[in-house]
């Protein structure tokens, strides 16, 4: 008792002093002291500065300088305060610094932490522990292993370093840097990361946080959401697991390689469930549509009028607009955006090689205040069924049937067929991505990046563990970001690569076969190099490639403009196949260096493509056509003609009217020149609006439309450009005195067995 109190004694003299206290044994089975000061004991029990340290043997001695050492073996139990308790195989303790090294099947307790190595430092004075050389750390679900690891108790703080993978229930994480909360569950990412769901999806970033246990992800570099074929990235990145919501801010890209759909934006908003984006503020939708071959263009000749539509028809202003913006399209394929992959080039997408006969493409932009996209089943899909004949059908005098607007458009069968998307996930998506190990065929990798997470139990297992984490790091594949880069590159190139693949259709028209719809809200505007266009409204079903613009939409090509209140526009197999204008149908053509226009209207207007180029047209209900005739010798209009009749059918090879035929109720004159007047030279409804067209990309997104009169009296004065006096621009021309002609012809039966000739001159 004595001699206890006087080591008492002295230990409470050097706290006084601010020396360290003597380390003190608690029990022992047996002890003895040898030379060199060195105290040995078998099951010693030691306390030191409210911790205790128990071994199976142990050798507590003192260096020169008074500081002490315990070196023990066989069964290690730290135990602290704070109740965190540490064991180990071998033990290495600095009393004067509280530095403690354990090795061999190391194992740390702190409430619902657990850490295993093979070799820890910890310093029970800050609480702080490190591994060097392989461990992992368990907590509250998640399985944290890595080649470094630093450990603080008291925030709950671990940093990881070199070969990190992070395992839950949900995802799979792969790092290089990362600091990680066990009481939160947040992980913080200081490089290239790579986040692998276990359904399929997966999200990469450089710099952000990730909750483990609720699934929200905020990115800000660099950062990239992949699901199958979907791909969605932005400045900043916002992510929810459980609802399957992601958000994206600044310089947003998305792109579906399997619909070919690319849109981009400064906002935009995925959900997992219907597979759907919303993009807004300056969202742009980029669709890529096959040329003729043979002629190395696309264009879609929407200028029809009884006259060939000729370049020199055209203002020196329009021209010279015209030349520019053709320089503008070459150069889109380049340097619309610095990933933009050349739309003049189609690659194999089975290859990295050419074809050896390309398909030459172009790419149609279309942008709105709102866009938004969605993959539905092709069974819910309604398509449109407009009873369209390419031999014209019967002469329908009735009213057309009122296909609704974009809002009205019954596209589901029910609510039921939405949420079953879900439900119907292809079984690859629960497949481990090559990114997380280097070979999917070993199967004990895979085991152990899905074995239950849980902690060890006896040593044999710390042991077990320890080699498995061993084995995952060393087949782990840790992101660069470059491999990034390239797969984003890759969906690019795809989804701008025309499609010259031929679907299996029974796989086209499974039950669970699913296609996707667009739809663009306010302000609708197109451009294409030889085609552009705006309306309010729009929609397009990949399912049937039918384009519906609606509320006051017009088209424009070369020097044509078109309108309508609804204009339908369809595409088969990457080209124009039909277009429909519906009720109040407007055809415009500029004629020459003057404000005279050919013009040709009536209730509808249905047009056939062949090669992308008109092949046929029908004009029906209250069809009128009004066409200035020119001299080519003297570049001068000298008369004009007009026909109005049920229905004008033209026929058109090489872009060449080779056929027009009115059909039935014809009235038709030809008014020399001089008697034209500012009453009959314009037909009712006339529209003429070359300030609304779209210059360029940039202009499509920086500029919108003027607002346009719903008035009908206002429409029927708005005339564009022309002069607000109704003065037109003085055309040189011959002195004609002569009445207008009056042309009388047949009926329908009769007017379809003229000969060529009579038609000719009828023309």
């Amino acid at each position: 008792m004595l001699c206890l109190w006087s080591y008492i004694a002295l230990g409470q003299t050097g706290r006084q002093s601010g020396q360290p206290s003597p380390m003190r044994l608690v029990s022992s089975d047996v002890s003895g002291a040898r030379d060199q000061g060195v105290f040995w004991s078998v099951n010693p029990v030691y306390e030191h500065q409210g911790s205790t340290l128990k071994s199976d043997s142990g050798q507590l001695y003192t260096d020169e300088v008074g500081n002490e050492f315990f070196e023990a073996h066989g069964n290690i139990v730290i135990t602290q305060p704070s109740g965190t308790v540490i064991t180990g195989t071998h033990l290495h303790y600095d009393a004067s610094s509280q530095h403690a090294i354990l090795t061999e099947r190391v194992r740390m307790i702190d409430g619902q932490t657990t850490l295993t190595t093979d070799y820890l430092t910890y310093n029970l004075r800050s609480e702080r522990g490190t591994y060097q050389n392989g461990g992992r750390i368990v907590g509250q679900g998640d399985t944290i292993t890595s080649q470094r690891a630093y450990y603080f108790e008291r925030t709950k703080d671990a940093y990881f370093n070199n070969k990190v993978v992070v395992r839950s229930p949900s995802v799979v994480i792969y790092s290089d840097t990362m600091q990680y909360n066990t009481l939160r569950r947040d992980a913080y990412f200081f490089g290239p990361t790579h986040i692998n769901g276990r359904d399929g999806e997966s999200l990469y970033t450089e710099r952000g946080t990730y909750n483990t246990e609720s699934g929200i992800a905020k990115f800000n570099k660099n950062n990239l959401y992949t699901e199958e074929s979907r791909f969605l990235k932005g400045d900043s990145l916002y992510y929810d697991r459980d609802s399957g919501v992601g958000e994206a801010f600044r310089n947003v890209l998305f792109v579906d390689t399997l619909d070919k759909f690319y849109a981009s934006g400064q906002y935009g908003k995925y959900l997992e469930s219907d597979q759907s984006i919303l993009m807004t503020d300056k969202p742009l939708i980029k669709y890529v549509v096959r040329s003729d071959t043979s002629e190395g263009n696309d264009s879609v000749n929407v200028a029809i009028d009884s006259v060939e539509s000729k370049p020199e028809q055209l203002s020196r202003k329009e021209r010279r607009q015209l030349e520019k913006e053709e320089q503008a399209a070459d150069q889109l394929n380049t340097s619309v955006d610095s990933i933009q992959l050349s739309d003049s080039t189609a690659f194999d997408t089975t290859s990295n090689s050419l074809p050896s006969s390309p398909p030459v493409v172009d790419t149609a932009y279309m942008t709105a205040d709102t866009l938004y996209s969605r993959v539905i089943l092709v069974s819910a899909y309604r398509p449109l069924d407009l009873k369209l004949d390419r031999d014209g059908g019967e002469i329908d005098d009735q009213e057309d049937v009122d296909y609704g607007n974009i809002d009205e458009l019954d596209l589901f069968e029910s609510e039921g067929d939405v949420d079953s998307l879900s439900e119907n996930m292809d079984e690859s998506s629960v497949s481990l991505d090559s990114t997380q190990v280097t070979s999917t065929t070993d199967q004990e990798v895979r085991d152990i990046v899905n074995e239950k997470l849980s902690p060890p139990d006896s040593l044999e297992e710390i042991s077990r563990i320890t080699l498995a984490d061993s084995i995952l790091r060393e087949h782990a594949v840790i992101p660069t970001g470059l491999e990034q880069d390239s797969l984003m590159n890759d969906a690019i190139r795809a989804v701008h690569t025309a499609d010259t693949t031929i679907r299996d259709s029974s796989e086209i028209f499974a039950d669970t076969a699913k296609t996707r719809i667009v739809k663009a809200y306010y302000n609708v505007r197109v451009f294409k190099s030889d085609l552009q266009a705006v309306a309010d409204s729009a929609y397009y079903g990949m399912a049937d490639s039918m384009f519906r613009f609606m509320g006051h939409p017009m088209i424009w090509s070369d020097g044509s403009q078109i309108s309508a209140d609804t204009i339908y526009m369809q595409l088969q197999n990457g080209s124009m196949d039909n277009a429909l204008l519906k009720d109040n149908a407007f055809m415009v053509n500029a004629v020459l260096d003057t404000l005279k226009f050919n013009q040709l209207k009536g209730r509808r207007i249905t047009a056939f493509f062949a090669n992308n180029n008109i092949d046929r047209l029908y004009v029906d209900g209250n069809a009128e056509n009004l066409v200035f005739s020119t001299n080519d010798k003297t570049n001068t209009i000298t008369e004009m003609f007009y026909d109005r009749s049920s229905r004008i059918k033209v026929r058109m090879e090489n872009k060449e009217i080779v056929d027009y035929v009115s059909i039935r109720k014809v009235d038709q004159k030809v008014y020399p020149f001089n008697m034209v007047t500012q009453e009959n030279e314009i037909l009712p409804g006339f529209i003429w609006r070359p300030q609304d067209r779209p210059k360029s990309v940039e202009d499509m997104l920086n500029r919108s439309r003027t607002p346009v009169a719903t008035d009908d009296t206002d429409d029927k004065n708005d005339q564009g450009d022309l002069p607000p006096n109704g003065e037109i621009e003085q055309v040189p021309m011959k002195s004609l005195e002569e009445e207008p002609i009056e042309i009388e012809m047949q009926g329908s039966e009769a007017e379809e067995e003229n000969s060529s000739q009579e038609k000719h001159d009828a023309k």
